[in-house]
């Protein structure tokens, strides 16, 4: 590489005291072998090439991933990576912190308010940067290669800025700079032996920096699986049934640490919050509470993993997609709030996707004018064809239960999807294209849409039915014949036309066949078909296999005596580790309860539970908090097949491949 003889000679200008006068070295790309004070014969400006003595100049970025304020946090994930893929790494960082969830150490230091919304201004490792446009990275530098002992470095980083930076030290040592966003900066460095001779290379760095959003659902979000778990009770909690007398009772784990009325007798009026004490400052805690959006989400598992295998640049990720959401009510205009904060201001709304992605790159582009969008992760369409009511369709029995909702419009026939499969979905898409379109350049290859792993699937069959899983409520029990037909038209009619849609096939016009084409993920599909909710393994938690029935017995029918231990088997509700590795990659109902125990918000008004012993929370707070959603092992595995097409559209390359490694144990106190 030609360097220019004005960069060349400011570095020199910082090495006077290597050499005698006039046997400076000329700063190239690769060190220098040639003589000290040998001349070289080319004319001004020009670099003759000199044998290479194996010395190099090796960089990365810190903390490279600009969502996390420490290095520290990032770094666990960067070991963690060497397991091999996004699901082993997964693994390693639960077994570290024995299934509790290790996004929870990570949650308060993340560049977003309590609201989930991002910072104007972050503070990242002492340094406070704005987040969408930086001015500068972080990054390391060192010498590599066969560095002679005891010499001495003179490092200087010339941006175009006078003077150029210097930093002098041993030539092992690893130094530190932050560098000029947007343009290169020729790091070159005398090497001084200890006979005195003197050898000098440079290399040019720049930091690339991926501007990726994350858009769509509740399964773009990684709703199911909050960052910080609900902690659970020893002792029930009563709900009541719906029109039911005092019979109609039933007893389930406590949120831990509520002081409040755990019986029905008092049947306190208001929401959480209000007359029911401190449930509400015990809830599970997200990222973003309105949308319940998740560190576990396979977007940003996505967007991390860029980060970790390219050292070399940096990955500022917007977080937008919002449980809930559809095509026209989330992504193109606003949507109703899922959850509320545990402190501050609860909005009832969420803006549309779309207008907080154009906001944020209006703000970016004020501080530079050239910032691109690089890349957007999407995932919807589920609740556009309404899939929640299909699910609450098969799983809620006969009764006042199935009046309420129906009547509520919680749920869904086959039929009826179908209706909004055929009509209202292509419309949808067609609006979400063009409306995307203009933010990525033109070209919606950019745009890597990720599809949805079946949640039903036991090998080439559906679960059978029944209430492995569901017994959390008494209403809920699969039916089995419902569950078959549902699983068809999921398998044979909506996962099709999402391709079709999002790739411009089969019947499905488009303005431009080329350009308005997305990327589309669907390898993980199949893997999927082995970990539906009603799969279990020899190898599941022990909790799991000793507390959860497959028959459906996993709680005591007594409420008296589950008053104080409602679970049938010997062990307590607090041993359950909602991130603890399973054969099943969806979240039941039991799991939904267990690890998130939500009271639902988004909801119509006559939908909305009156107090916390109501019969519409107690049938929600099984599934409003993901049920039949991805684990964090599923978004993990979604995040594996995502990966590949998020490098291909980006240019990058796989890394090389790795050796798996332990990880360390997590330390007891944040690392600083």
């Amino acid at each position: 590489m030609r360097i220019p003889i004005l960069a060349a000679l400011a570095a020199l200008l910082v090495l006077p005291f290597f050499a005698e006068p006039g046997a400076a070295q000329p700063i190239l790309s690769q060190p220098l072998g040639a003589p000290s004070g040998e001349p070289s014969g080319a004319p001004l400006g020009e670099l003759s090439p000199q044998p290479d003595s194996g010395i190099r100049i090796e960089w990365e970025v810190k903390n490279r991933f600009r969502l996390f304020r420490r290095e520290a946090d990032f770094q666990r994930h960067v070991r963690a990576a060497r397991a091999g893929s996004i699901l082993a790494a997964e693994h390693q960082l639960e077994s570290a912190v024995g299934g509790r969830g290790w996004a929870q150490a990570i949650l308060p230091y993340l560049c977003l308010n309590a609201a989930g919304a991002l910072l104007e201004t972050c503070e990242r490792d002492g340094e406070r940067e704005s987040y969408l446009a930086p001015k500068n990275h972080l990054i390391a530098v060192r010498l590599a290669g066969p560095v002679p002992a005891g010499s001495t470095c003179n490092w200087s980083f010339d941006d175009g800025t006078i003077p150029p930076k210097q930093v002098n030290g041993a030539c092992s040592d690893l130094v530190i700079q932050r560098v000029a966003y947007g343009k290169p900066t020729i790091a070159a460095v005398g090497i001084t032996r200890s006979d005195n001779s003197v050898e000098t290379i440079s290399a040019e760095i720049q930091v690339r920096d991926l501007l990726i959003a994350g858009m769509g659902d509740s399964v773009a979000a990684g709703e199911g699986n909050p960052d910080k778990p609900i902690a659970l009770a020893d002792e029930g909690f009563c709900f009541q049934r719906f029109g039911g007398p005092a019979r109609g009772e039933y007893f389930r784990p406590s949120r831990a640490g509520y002081e409040g009325d755990k019986s029905c007798e008092l049947n306190p009026v208001g929401p959480p919050g209000g007359a029911s004490g401190d449930w509400a400052s015990k809830s599970a805690l997200w990222m973003s509470p309105a949308c319940h959006r998740s560190l576990y989400g396979y977007q940003l598992r996505t967007a991390l993993a860029l980060a970790i295998e390219n050292r070399q640049l940096a990955v500022t990720f917007i977080p937008l997609a919002c449980s809930g959401a559809t095509i026209p009510a989330g992504i193109l205009d606003s949507q109703g709030a899922s959850d509320c904060p545990v402190t501050g201001r609860c909005s009832g709304t969420v803006p549309s996707q779309l207008s907080q992605l154009q906001d944020a790159l209006s703000r970016a582009r004020k501080q530079i004018p050239d910032r691109k969008l690089d890349l957007i992760l999407l995932t919807v369409g589920a609740n556009d064809i309404k899939f929640s009511g299909l699910v609450a369709d098969v799983i809620i029995t006969a009764g006042v239960e199935r009046v309420l909702f129906k009547q509520g419009g919680l749920i869904t026939s086959v039929q009826e999807a179908q209706t909004l499969l055929d009509r209202n979905l292509p419309q949808n898409f067609a609006r979400l294209r063009a409306a995307l379109k203009p933010l990525i350049g033109g070209d919606l290859s950019k745009v890597v849409y990720t599809s949805y792993g079946h949640p039903a699937m036991a090998g080439d069959e559906p679960c059978p039915g029944g209430r492995d899983g569901l017994d959390v409520h008494p209403s809920f029990n699969a039916n089995g014949a419902a569950l078959k037909q549902v699983t068809d038209f999921v398998m044979d009619r909506f996962l099709p036309k999402l391709v079709a849609l999002a790739r411009c096939e089969r019947g499905v016009l488009c303005n431009n066949m080329e350009s308005d084409r997305m990327t589309f993920v669907a390898t993980h599909q199949d893997t999927f078909t082995q970990h539906g909710f009603c799969v279990h393994a020899n190898d599941d938690p022990e909790f799991d296999r000793d507390c959860f029935s497959v028959e459906g017995k996993s709680f005591d029918s007594d409420p008296v005596s589950a008053a104080t231990s409602p679970m049938v088997c010997s062990r307590r509700p607090s041993e359950f580790r909602p991130y603890a590795s399973r054969a099943r990659w969806i979240r039941t109902a039991n799991d939904s309860y267990f690890t998130a125990m939500t009271f639902p918000r988004g909801l119509p008004s006559t939908m909305q539970p009156s107090n916390i012993h109501d019969a519409t929370w107690g049938a929600l707070s099984a599934v409003y908090g993901g049920a039949f959603h991805p684990s964090a092992e599923g978004h993990a595995v979604m995040a594996d097949a995502a990966l590949p097409a998020a490098r291909d559209v980006l240019g990058l390359k796989a890394p090389p491949d790795v050796v798996t490694q332990p990880l360390p144990p997590l330390a007891t106190t944040p690392a600083q």
